[in-house]
């Protein structure tokens, strides 16, 4: 005797098709939604549904507060971790009625989501059961979305890195290029480099994926990984400045990692903005540049843009000018041979009175001395450096020397 088929043991053609049967079969409204919350198929009959699914099917993915509020809850950690349908208690402030959801997955890996409204009564045992087969049935149509996003992907890196290496320098080559992997480009861009504490693995890799999927700060063009740095080729929001749109999504995605992924001590930087798409290196170029300052200047330098370096952003090229002709700063050298010899710190407390605006109370309380010990060290500074301290063009031509020794010291 022949066991009976269930709704779905069989061939659905499309995922719409299977997102209609579940609702058919379970009397409720049914979205099926990626990994990353974008919406890919929903039962489109349904005459009773509630705000957040109204949004999502508009939106095409489910909104970021919608998200926000699902982890907070701890509802999308239950989801990740079980193959069990988990029943969701509504969220009124968020828009989100009783529901019961389940993972799409193939072995650990999350594939996509299953959401089943309950509009009139709770899903019973037997629907908990079908809702499960259901799962299972759209692991293959995800796979099959997935595989096909990859190879998109893939090709979308390849481009991106031709841009950051230079390869491709000129607007009209990067727009053909784009064309053929059809690839919209927006108006203006930025490249935006994280710096993770160690190399971003396959797994860490997908939850960037996902944080940068859920959000909607941020539209991001292209993205590529080398070792331990995570790259964005991103455009602007219209609504508000750019730089105030960055920094907002780059406070936004480093708390976001540690709250739900544990990642600390990230380090992030955003290249300027262009419209020209043969500056994109110079933009990842800038972005490394703002990093590798940022380590070395940690109170001066706690900024998101490169822009916002001030005379920051001369030190690396100063540098190398010194390098190439071997240039020494003899009053400066005269003042670390003395400290090395007397155990003193003048050119530490030169540097200070240079970052204090030349105001001796203020380095003073910074160094924790007193007023006099302060004016003690500063002539003798002057005394032993041959330093006019009275010399604007001197103390600038000083102060830059100091920065960039910590450049060579690096």
């Amino acid at each position: 005797m022949t066991a009976e088929k269930g709704p779905f043991d069989q061939h659905f053609d499309s995922l719409e098709t299977l997102a209609e049967t579940i609702s058919e079969v379970l009397r409720c409204p049914v979205t099926i939604e990626d990994a990353n919350h974008r919406l890919v198929a929903y039962s489109a009959h349904d005459r009773q549904t509630d705000e957040a699914r109204t949004a999502t099917i508009i939106g095409r993915r489910v909104p970021e507060k919608v998200v926000q509020s699902l982890w907070r809850q701890g509802i999308i950690p239950q989801l990740m971790k079980t193959d069990e349908p988990v029943r969701i208690a509504s969220i009124t402030d968020i828009g989100l009625g009783d529901r019961v959801a389940v993972a799409i997955r193939k072995d650990e890996e999350v594939l996509g989501y299953i959401w089943a409204l309950e509009v009139e009564k709770p899903i019973d045992d037997n629907g908990i059961q079908q809702l499960k087969k259901a799962a299972q049935t759209a692991k293959q149509k995800l796979l099959h979305i997935q595989t096909r996003k990859r190879k998109q992907e893939e090709g979308y890196q390849e481009f991106f890195w031709q841009l950051l290496t230079g390869h491709l320098t000129t607007e009209a080559a990067v727009r053909d290029k784009a064309a053929q992997i059809h690839l919209t480009l927006p108006p203006a861009f930025y490249v935006a480099v994280f710096e993770f504490p160690e190399s971003i693995d396959d797994h860490r890799l997908q939850q960037i994926r996902y944080l940068m999927s859920v959000t909607q700060r941020i539209s991001v063009v292209c993205h590529a990984v080398d070792h331990h740095h995570f790259i964005l080729l991103a455009s602007p929001s219209e609504s508000t400045s750019w730089k105030e749109h960055a920094g907002s999504f780059i406070t936004h995605f480093g708390k976001q990692m540690h709250d739900r992924f544990r990642v600390s001590a990230m380090a992030s930087a955003c290249g300027s903005l262009y419209e020209d798409y043969g500056k994109v290196e110079t933009s990842y170029r800038e972005a490394l540049t703002l990093l590798r300052l940022k380590k070395l200047f940690p109170n001066q330098t706690k900024i998101h843009h490169y822009e916002d370096l001030g005379f920051y952003r001369f030190l690396p090229p100063i540098f190398e000018y010194k390098q190439s002709h071997r240039m020494v700063n003899r009053h400066l050298q005269r003042l670390k041979e003395y400290d090395r010899d007397h155990h003193t710190n003048l050119l530490d407390t030169l540097e200070t009175f240079l970052m204090h605006d030349s105001n001796a109370k203020e380095a003073a309380a910074a160094l924790h001395i007193h007023t006099n010990t302060m004016n003690y060290r500063l002539s003798r500074i002057a005394e032993i450096g041959e330093i006019d301290l009275k010399s604007m063009d001197q103390k600038v031509a000083l102060y830059i020397d100091l920065k960039t020794n910590k450049l060579m010291s690096s």
